[in-house]
């Protein structure tokens, strides 16, 4: 992945760039807003079980999950789980309704989730197998080689970029379900959700960004290594 050449510098490096940012605003941000309590008093596992359970999804547990920002909804065990559970904080409010914002897209059949869902073994495998075959093609100029790599590490280009509309849409949802249940946040608390979640949807903008960036890049390796 690292392997250096004038490619790396023009589209990579902009790219880490860009990555870097991001969780710097996603860390900034959270850290901001973890500050600051809520007006109801409630825990963020409070919070994502009043909304699973007003969308009726009785079935999903609530479980803690170490480290920081390390939240998520496993839609094989339907279990959401918070790194930071007994925060009264707005930002760890805004998380857990993100994530159940993503238990009640698995509930509703949500097409792309269900995309995602199938392609992460792929994803996982072709991360594993796709630099490795590639540059040991481009070292034994082996173009086949070069091409399964090439072809291995679309998949996980495939990934980031349909996580994009699941993220965006799992926003959305927690967003309006905290709106419309009027009791878990304020409304003046709504644009401090907004900012934490915009924030971490920047994250996956650079992921998905990095990983088009470095097919490219891949591409025309390949391309210059056969003329």
């Amino acid at each position: 992945m690292f392997y250096f050449d004038v490619y790396f510098l023009i589209l990579i490096l902009p790219a880490l760039a860009f990555s870097l940012y991001a969780q710097y605003r996603v860390w900034s941000t959270y850290s901001h807003y973890a500050k600051v309590r809520s007006s109801s008093g409630l825990t963020a596992a409070q919070a994502a079980r009043r909304l699973l359970d007003r969308a009726g999804l009785f079935n999903v547990h609530i479980e803690a999950v170490p480290g920081q920002l390390t939240d998520h909804y496993d839609p094989r065990t339907k279990t959401l789980r918070l790194s930071d559970p007994e925060s009264r904080s707005v930002a760890a409010i805004g998380v857990a309704a993100h994530e159940a914002g993503h238990a009640i897209q698995d509930a509703h059949g949500y097409a792309p989730l269900m995309l995602r869902s199938a392609v992460v073994p792929v994803a996982q495998f072709g991360s594993m197998l796709a630099f490795p075959l590639f540059f040991i093609g481009l070292i034994a100029s082996l173009p086949a080689l070069m091409w399964a790599g090439i072809l291995f590490f679309t998949g996980v280009v495939f990934f980031t970029l349909i996580t994009l509309p699941v993220e965006f849409d799992a926003s959305r949802r927690a967003v309006q379900i905290l709106q419309e249940s009027g009791t878990i946040v304020e409304r003046s608390e709504l644009g401090a959700v907004q900012k934490v979640l915009n924030a971490a949807a920047l994250t996956y903008v650079a992921a998905a960004a990095m990983a088009v960036l470095q097919l490219i890049r891949l591409l025309l390796i390949a391309r210059d290594s056969q003329r």
